[in-house]
């Protein structure tokens, strides 16, 4: 933002070299977020049916809040802003539950609610943002995803067969990166698809993310993926971004700061309402921090001028105060953990 049109404008996001860089980091991104969901551990399977009730009861609260604050601020977005308001990420919240070894019936629940609750959200955007043309992006959305299950229906046939293990111990040996390689071709062809039929690269990364997560990611390669990810390409996308919005405009519009107040607070209420289910108020509070979707969302919606510059600086001012209370949520979740587990000893391993 400080570079960009907000700023002091040294950097053009219409340059087409950035604009494609900045397309394959948000492609990348979303891959890392997508493996990152477990998918594999088995007492996911326990927390399944909780876990779904919380995305539901959470998606249904949405609907009439979004298009509530759709008319108190006249966008017309009611629909984009349901689904901005049901989302999760779980970029941001499967490393926090990971960091602060939270394990309990609740935390189990909150990885299942906001692993639905991304994926099912990352979907319904594209078809949220622009319901004119609803049925175009819903036949997209089932190439990218129909692409995404052919290529872990082909990894998980190699794995089986024993391929896949043998493959990593001659690029191990080698020094020939043939996972990182794989997986490269895999999410950038698949992004290439979704650019042909009108959807976000952001799902092409996300179903090959989920693909790696279902099948089993080497750490090996988790750690490359995470150097060209996190090292270089998701930082241009995010640099890209801000260099996009122009938040003069949002200063400038008190109807769009209300807008952004009103979403930061809606985000908050609609997912704090899970403690009626039976939710801890921390979990259910942390299980609403906000970033992949709408950055996804203002991606899209200021490339096709769906969203105003300022409505897109709106939404994103929303997701970060979403991002800032998950901190103080992931920290209540925390000293509640441990009072659960009173007789845990410390790991003298670590």
């Amino acid at each position: 933002m400080l570079v960009g049109r907000t700023g002091l404008q040294w950097v053009d996001p219409t340059e087409p070299v950035l604009s494609f860089l900045a397309s394959a980091g948000f492609a990348l991104v979303m891959l890392v977020a997508g493996s990152h969901v477990p998918l594999r551990d088995p007492a996911l399977r326990v927390a399944l049916r909780r876990g779904a009730l919380l995305a539901a009861g959470v998606g249904v609260l949405a609907v009439p809040t979004g298009f509530g604050v759709a008319a108190i601020t006249g966008t017309g977005h009611g629909l984009l802003y349901a689904v901005l308001l049901a989302s999760s990420s779980a970029a941001l919240i499967m490393p926090v539950i990971s960091e602060y070894e939270l394990s309990t019936p609740a935390a189990l629940a909150t990885i299942v609610h906001v692993a639905i609750a991304d994926t099912v959200c990352i979907i319904a955007l594209p078809l949220a943002e622009d319901p004119g043309n609803a049925g175009r992006s819903a036949l997209g959305v089932l190439a990218v995803t129909g692409g995404g299950a052919v290529f872990w229906f082909v990894l998980w046939q190699l794995r089986k067969r024993g391929l896949v293990g043998k493959a990593h111990e001659v690029s191990k040996n080698r020094n020939f990166g043939l996972e990182l390689r794989v997986a490269l071709i895999a999410v950038f062809g698949l992004a290439g698809l979704a650019q042909l039929v009108g959807v976000s690269v952001m799902l092409a990364g996300f179903v090959i993310g989920l693909g790696l997560a279902a099948t089993g990611e080497p750490r090996r390669l988790a750690r490359q993926l995470f150097a060209v990810a996190d090292g270089f390409l998701g930082p241009v996308f995010f640099v890209w971004l801000g260099a996009s919005l122009d938040l003069r405009a949002l200063a400038g519009d008190p109807r769009m700061l209300g807008l952004a107040t009103l979403l930061a607070i809606a985000s908050i209420s609609v997912h704090a309402m899970a403690r009626l289910l039976g939710q801890p108020l921390p979990l259910a509070i942390l299980a609403g921090a906000q970033l992949g979707v709408p950055v996804a969302a203002v991606a899209i919606g200021t490339g096709t001028r769906l969203l105003t510059p300022a409505e897109g600086g709106a939404i994103l001012a929303a997701a970060l105060v979403s991002v800032g209370v998950t901190a103080w949520a992931a920290r209540r979740a925390a000293a509640r953990n441990v009072v659960n587990c009173p007789n845990s000893q410390p790991d003298n391993h670590h």
